[in-house]
């Protein structure tokens, strides 16, 4: 059976049930590209006084060697993830000599695609394995569009809270299913509203206009080294970001977990003409790890995942296979530039209200016709979510964009009520509020923000980017981590680089050999 949201609010005020929601666990990883002091994409190797990044738990690399990844650990106190993301910055800008952790989105001005370095993990095999998938993104997508950097927020429901709602909800299938099942009721909502984070947290209304050289595009023209669109939100998050037609006609469904693993396989075991053309081994040099749709699974781009933490040498679609979703992962967060993180308390506290009320609202199943409409709806909103009037489809009508999050705040004030009982506070309500105001004014939203103050200062987007990088050092070396834990950090350093060197160590196979197994597991 299903439950509304009525009623499963109703039913977490009563019989102590509150307490279920006590134990959320939160945790974030953010990216953020090394540039050096004139602003422009460091040319440097991945410090080795940071570590590993093949190894190291928290400070690695995405695509780039240029471009760093930090991880926390999931937390039940989002607060804790918030200081452990703030504590990695310290500790890596304090190592960094005169270079800076670049603050936006959208990258900075980089005058030559080929001048961004891959990122190099190594010669162990799996360090080779894991360069390799990079230069088949290259090939594939070119490099730019993946220096991109964003925020991942990943979220998981507690344990306890789990056979209660399936005692709820009459369900009478493995604890493990129902889980799962309910997850996907989570990310099919997320998936409709998804579009009101956009509006709310977008921050990346403007672009170096490097980004787009000798490219076609609509955008306009801010001044020389600047392109923008007046009302857009998260460029970042628009066709001129993640997308590509190969992925597109994917159709990778969000209904059960059963389809959604069964596309992702279909893609990683179905050739493409267009990247059999590049080839795989060419004259010794591998170009990508196969010429798939989907290398891996990690390839595929999403707003929200399903995830569940693998094992040694297992695969993400085989462990969701066997043993469920664990937690989702929210992908289409913008850096704010304006904070020193990139993400604030007030923002993740609306996160958790905004995915639990995902988790607890009614969700049916999406079919084509509304996943083209949910599609429309996130590109008009990245593109002019802050433009006057602006309409959305919804139930197959077009309805005015406030109307539709009116009605969205309206469900997550009670949500947020419930989080205030539990945590004897007024925060949540003070986050809902803050959306609300933002819903009213345009003008508050970060995207707008970023907009105002290039005007204010009469400068382009890698200047004020620029210049916030600078504001952004000078507090937090201002406010140094403590010997102890600089200690810490640098331990996980120094062991993080002897765990590589074990890896190389401890390999038996030829690297042919290597991939041929991994690509037959």
């Amino acid at each position: 059976m299903a439950a509304s949201l009525d009623a499963s609010l109703a039913w977490l005020l009563s019989d102590d049930n509150l307490s279920l929601l006590d134990g959320i666990r939160h945790g974030i990883e953010k990216e953020g590209l090394r540039v050096n002091a004139q602003g422009t994409l460091s040319q440097t190797p991945h410090p080795s006084s940071l570590g590993s990044a093949l190894t190291h738990g928290s400070i690695t690399t995405d695509y780039s060697e240029a471009l760093l990844e930090f991880i926390t650990p999931a937390h039940k106190d989002v607060g804790d993830a918030l200081q452990d993301l703030s504590d990695l910055h310290t500790f890596t800008l304090s190592k960094l000599g005169t270079e800076r952790i670049w603050c936006g989105s959208m990258p900075c001005d980089i005058a030559n695609e080929a001048d961004i370095p891959v990122a190099y993990y190594g010669d162990s095999n799996i360090g080779r394995l894991k360069h390799i998938y990079r230069q088949g993104l290259n090939y594939r997508y070119g490099k730019m569009m993946q220096c991109i950097a964003g925020i991942h927020y990943n979220f998981s429901m507690p344990e306890a809270f789990w056979p209660a709602y399936q005692t709820l909800l009459g369900d009478n299938y493995s604890l493990c299913a129902f889980r799962s099942e309910q997850y996907f009721k989570l990310i099919r909502n997320f998936r409709r509203r998804s579009w009101l984070l956009l509006y709310l947290f977008g921050a990346s209304p403007a672009l170096a206009s490097s980004f787009m050289k000798g490219k076609n595009h609509s955008l306009e023209t801010w001044d020389d080294e600047t392109l923008y669109l007046p009302y857009a939100t998260s460029l970042r998050m628009s066709d001129l970001g993640y997308s590509n037609k190969a992925q597109a006609s994917l159709n990778i469904c969000f209904n059960h977990l059963e389809t959604y693993t069964n596309s992702l396989s279909e893609a990683i075991k179905t050739p493409h003409a267009p990247y059999q053309a590049i080839g795989v081994k060419v004259d010794d040099e591998y170009r990508q790890l196969n010429s798939n749709i989907l290398q891996i699974e990690n390839e595929y781009y999403s707003d929200i995942r399903p995830k569940r933490v693998t094992r040694s040498g297992e695969k993400p679609v085989h462990a969701l296979r066997a043993r469920g979703v664990e937690y989702v992962e929210v992908r289409n967060t913008d850096i704010n530039p304006f904070l020193p993180t990139g993400i604030s308390q007030q923002q993740a506290d609306f996160m958790d209200v905004f995915l639990v009320g995902c988790l607890l609202g009614e969700a049916t199943e999406i079919g084509p016709l509304e996943c083209r409409h949910l599609e429309q709806n996130n590109q008009r909103v990245v593109n002019e979510g802050r433009r006057p009037g602006l309409t959305l489809k919804s139930n197959g009508k077009e309805t005015p964009l406030q109307t539709l999050g009116e009605d969205i705040l309206a469900e997550l004030n009670q949500v947020a009520a419930c989080f205030d009982q539990l945590h004897n506070t007024q925060r949540y309500s003070e986050a809902v509020a803050a959306q609300q105001a933002k819903l009213h004014n345009s003008e508050l939203t970060p995207s707008a923000q970023v907009l105002a103050e290039m005007k204010k200062r009469q400068c382009g987007h890698s200047a004020l980017i620029q210049a916030l990088n600078e504001a952004h050092y000078d507090a937090m070396m201002a406010a140094p981590l403590s010997p102890e834990k600089l200690a810490e950090f640098e331990q996980k350093a120094a062991d993080s680089l002897k765990a590589q060197d074990a890896i190389k160590g401890a390999d038996s196979l030829s690297f042919d050999a290597f991939l041929a197994a991994y690509i037959a597991d």
